[in-house]
Formats: C-alpha cells, structure tokens, sequence
C-alpha cells in the first residue's frame, strides 16, 4: 500500500523527496457497546489492517490532502489560516479538524504539508475508519513538526475533532483502541478514568471473525447522538436522588433499585443496557482471563440481545447476520460491533469451522436480506505510528 501511496504522492505532487510513511489500524470491539459514552469499561483491539498516509511538510501555509478510496474527488486544498468544517471537503474535514484542536490546543504548526491517504478498511461498515483517519493525521502532525504530545493526548485531541469539529458525539473508544493498540492484545478501558490495561488475547482453538454486512450506516446523522441524550437524561434524573457521575458507576444491583427514578421505560431500557453492557465486559474479560472462552461467547451473545432490544441500535441486517451465526455450529459467540444501523458483527468462530462458517452464514444472510455479507479473519495488531 505504501508503494502504491508513494507513486500517486509523486503524481499528484511532484516528487517523493522528503516524504515519510505512517499508518493507524482499524479497530473491532469484542464487547462493550455503547458503555464508553456513559463512562463504562470496553474491551476493543486495533486490527492489523487500516489507514496508511505519506507526507511531508511544505514551506507556506497551504495543506493538501488527497484520498485513494475518493480519487473523484480530487486534491483538497485550503489554508492553515483557514480551518472550517465545508461540505465540499468531505472526508477531508476529519484530519481538518484534528489540525483545528492542534492549533487551538497550542501546538504550533507554522507550516503547511502535502498528504496521500489511503486505507483498506471498509468506509461506514463500524470499524472505524473516521476514527483512524484522525488518529493518523495526529501521528503525521507530531512526527512532521517535532511536537511533545503523548499518544494519549492525540486519542483525546483527535476525540474533540469528531465532537466539535465533525458534530459526532462520540466516546473515546475507537481513538484510543487504535491509539494503544498492541499486537495479540485486547484492551480494558474505563472510560470514565482512562485507566487501561492490556489483555492477551491468543485463542488456540478459535479465530475472530468480522462481517460486513454491507448496508452502509452514517453515524452523525443516524441515531447514534439520539441513544446518547436519552442516557443523559435518565442519568440526570438518577443524580437527583444518587451521588453518581455516571451510568458506568452503577452495579445491576443499585440500577434495579432505583431504575424507578427515571420514570420514562424508553430512558430507562437505554440505561438498563448501559448498565448491563458494562457488567458483561468485566464478566467477559475474567472469563477470558480464565480460558472460558464459551463463557465469553455467551456474554457476547447477550450483549446483543441487550443492543436490539433495550438499546435498539441493531437494525434487520445486523440482527439476520448474527441469527445466522448463532445457529451455526461452530460459532462461540455473535454480536453486532461498533455504532450499530448496519455495519459489522464480530463472532469467534472455532478454528476448524471457520470456512464452512463463512460459506453457510454469508448464504443465509444473502437469502435472507439480498445482501452479500464479507467476512475477514481477524489478527490483532499494533496501534498508529511513523512506519
């Protein structure tokens, strides 16, 4: 990919002299959905395919950038001086508005610079291309003018880009999986602290196994900010009566005592799946910490039970995909992964069944939907850096 990056940044810009190569993965959550908004624990990792960019700096204040996966669109072309989120610029606006919280958190950046992009994670299919596209643009902008961030501030800046930049509400889940990746790793993050820690994940017997369903989900307009004001309300009303910050400091116990509070039943099954999602991570974590990898199946199970019932994010697609891996017989576990409205599952999948998986389950999806489902088995890589 690099190579192919290489040749067109010569292209489209005239020469390679000074360039320099980097790349930022996807991510897949293996359970945890929907929890790191409402300041709950997750449990994703960083995938060993995603985003790759070349640049280099330039010595006026211009920024190009230009995509492979939107050559119709051609180079896009503005000034340091002038950072504003415009329709015309399209995916271009995420790594604008990672320079935009570079420079309003007081980083200089006196120079502009050139950039190809390119990745080979599905665009709207959940895994995050948004998200690596911003986190790699914060790993460009630290290398290219020697700036003393940590990875960590670059999760959080390249977060406030998608908040107030893009207008997307999101939690910091997929910035730091990609940010903090580590190869054969799943991370437990609470969210409400940022505390972390790493989780071998080597399955001996089992594989990961992501599908796409194909039906395309745009986050900022579905009702991903929707599901997150309904939490904030019920936790608003559970503050008036709970010495509480948020959902992810509630044990089921105290949820089930005082769900009461909250009165509205659509605000109250939107904080019971919050309440419960995180519970489950734990549970899933120490399963898997103990070899149970059934047990972690059946939690994810759960999990997306939770999701199409309580939190109603699955959707017909995600939901038939799912059906039809829990009846397959080599199937440990199926959920649905990432915002939800289409988009991807993650299954594990036993090792010696993963082919006759992938046959059986993307022609039942098909007959089922009319859509054609693809499947990718699932390494576990490193996070986002300079190559």
């Amino acid at each position: 990919m690099i190579k192919q990056l290489r040749e067109v940044f010569e292209l489209k810009y005239g020469n390679i002299e000074g360039v320099r190569d980097y790349f930022a993965p996807g991510r897949v959550n293996l359970i945890g959905e929907h929890t790191d908004y409402n300041g709950g624990n997750v449990f994703p990792c960083a995938l060993d395919f995603g985003t790759y960019a070349v640049a280099r700096r330039r010595e006026d204040r211009v920024v190009k950038l230009y995509s492979v996966n939107f050559e119709d669109l051609g180079i896009m072309e503005f000034s340091l001086d002038n950072l504003k989120n415009e329709k015309q610029h399209d995916w271009a606006n995420y790594p604008k508005g990672v320079l935009d919280v570079f420079k309003s958190s007081g980083y200089e950046i006196e120079n502009g610079f050139e950039i190809v992009y390119g990745g080979n994670i599905p665009n709207g299919a959940g895994l995050s291309s948004s998200a690596s596209l911003e986190v790699l643009t914060s790993v460009v902008l630290k290398s290219l003018f020697g700036l003393e961030n940590t990875m960590i501030d670059a999760v959080k800046m390249s977060q406030r880009a998608e908040n107030e930049f893009i207008g997307v509400n999101c939690g910091i889940m997929d910035q730091f999986a990609i940010g903090m990746g580590r190869r054969d790793n799943a991370i437990l993050l609470d969210c409400n602290t940022l505390e972390y820690t790493y989780s071998p994940l080597v399955l001996k017997e089992e594989v990961i196994i992501i599908a796409n369903t194909n039906k395309r989900r745009g986050l900022a307009d579905s009702k991903y900010n929707e599901r997150r004001g309904e939490c904030e309300r019920a936790l608003e009303k559970l503050k008036t009566k709970m010495e509480i910050n948020s959902l992810g400091e509630l044990s089921i116990e105290e949820f089930e005592k005082n769900k009461e509070i909250i009165g509205d039943e659509t605000e109250v099954r939107r904080a019971r799946h919050a309440v419960y999602e995180n519970q489950r991570t734990l549970k899933a974590v120490e399963a898997l910490k103990n070899g149970e990898v059934e047990v972690f199946g059946k939690l994810m199970n759960d999990s997306h039970i939770s999701l199409r019932d309580d939190y109603e994010v699955t959707g017909d697609e995600l939901d038939k995909l799912v059906e039809a891996a829990w009846r397959h017989e080599g199937t440990v576990g199926s959920r649905m992964t990432g915002a939800g409205f289409g988009g991807c599952t993650v299954s594990i999948v036993k090792k010696s069944m993963a082919e006759d998986f992938i046959e059986k389950v993307g022609k039942e999806y098909t007959e089922k939907t009319g859509l054609v489902a693809e499947f990718y088995v699932a390494n576990i890589g490193d996070g986002a850096r300079e190559l």
